[in-house]
């Protein structure tokens, strides 16, 4: 009898890149002056290897710390152990970090360094299988829909225009800069979007209940497929119960959101429409997935939600390629080459769509050779 193959991680390399731009990503709570990315490979005993993305945008040191806590605590916990699945190694690992992510005051750091080992372990295994993740994971098929996401407040019209052409027909601004600029910026980038067109809109937790009651009756002109985290994530969901009473628009959240019963309290709310995990920030593919198919089992909507490089944002894709709902997968409109020199068939998207191929694993080998050229790590 054949034995199984088994994960015997032998090897975790990690790469800090960083890439310069010239017009900044704004957001309500804070400005990218750059756009980090810490990729992560593993090498398991058998030679086969896999790649996988944590979440470090914000602070601009992030990349930093999560790449030491990768090679100080969690690569020596995987070092010459043997799991059965990734699943296991998520489980060990999670467990194995618990206290010192409480006692260090830091569960998200932690949350997303097991999250991109976690990814790097499911490439890893469906590329030794020869199959694309996306079917290793379950999926009929590989074709998604896709939206244009991270729109800035300055000429947002201008954006929506140029990946208009490129082929995407689903567009969200960026507001909570104030009503008239937001009210502006939406009539902008309604018109530009065009009809038949979806635009949604994310306040990134810039308000409060009372000015979140005061503020969405006047987005009924819009005719939003969402609005995103108007409410700060950490409020209670009697908040957003409440809130929902009043928008014309169906609610988004979940981008910071970590833990199954954090999840489960969010479905059991039933104030969100659309459910967006995080595969960098929290779960990678074995937590995620089986939060993606609760969340469709009960009716509402999945689009991950992904702002990284191409690694991450590959992930993200096989996960909703896997889970199937019709739901879109969330593509940074602001330049970066870490997430375009990385995400493949991703670019190549025709009237708002793209398929992900049969090719093993995640489908790309990152050229780090490439990738530093157009950085400055």
């Amino acid at each position: 009898m054949t034995r199984p193959l088994r994960l015997r991680p032998v090897r975790v390399d990690t790469h800090v890149l960083r890439h310069p731009i010239a017009k900044p990503v704004r957001t309500a709570f804070g400005t990218m002056h750059e756009r980090p990315a810490l990729l992560l490979r593993i090498e398991d005993a058998e030679g086969a290897h896999g790649w996988g993305e944590i979440w470090c945008n914000f602070p601009a040191c992030g990349a930093e710390h999560r790449e030491r806590l990768v090679q100080s605590v969690l690569a020596p916990l995987l070092a010459g152990q043997d799991f059965a699945t990734p699943q296991e190694a998520f489980a060990r690992l999670s467990e194995a970090t618990a206290v010192l992510a409480l006692q260090s005051g830091e569960p998200g750091p932690f949350a997303q360094a097991i999250a991109g080992i976690d990814q790097a372990l499911w490439d890893l295994v469906a590329r030794r299988a020869g199959q694309p993740l996306w079917r290793l994971l379950g999926g009929a098929g590989d074709e998604i829909g896709v939206y244009a996401s991270g729109i800035n407040p300055e000429a947002p019209d201008e954006t929506v225009a140029r990946k208009l052409a490129e082929g995407y027909r689903a567009f969200k601004l960026k507001i909570g800069f104030g009503e008239q600029r937001d009210l502006a910026n939406l009539r902008l980038v309604r018109d530009a979007a065009g009809p038949g067109n979806a635009v949604m809109a994310d306040a990134n937790q810039a308000w409060d209940l009372a000015t979140a009651l005061q503020r969405v009756p006047r987005l009924a002109e819009f005719d939003l497929g969402w609005l995103e985290e108007p409410l700060r994530a950490d409020r209670p969901w009697a908040e957003w119960q409440a809130l929902r009473v009043h928008s014309p628009a169906a609610l988004a959240a979940g981008e910071n959101v970590g833990g199954v019963a954090a999840f489960e309290a969010l479905v059991a709310a039933g104030a969100v429409s659309v459910v967006q995990p995080d595969v960098a920030k929290w779960g990678g593919i074995s937590g995620t997935l089986p939060v993606a198919r609760r969340v469709l089992d009960t009716g509402l909507r999945l689009c991950p939600h992904f702002l990284g490089a191409g690694i991450g944002l590959l992930h993200s894709a096989h996960l909703l390629a896997a889970v199937g709902g019709g739901g879109w997968l969330e593509v940074d409109a602001n330049d970066n080459p870490l997430r375009s020199l990385l995400c493949g068939p991703i670019n190549r998207l025709h009237d708002g769509r793209v398929r992900l191929g049969d090719a093993p694993g995640i489908g790309i080998e990152p050229d780090l050779a490439t990738l530093r050229a157009s950085s400055h790590a």
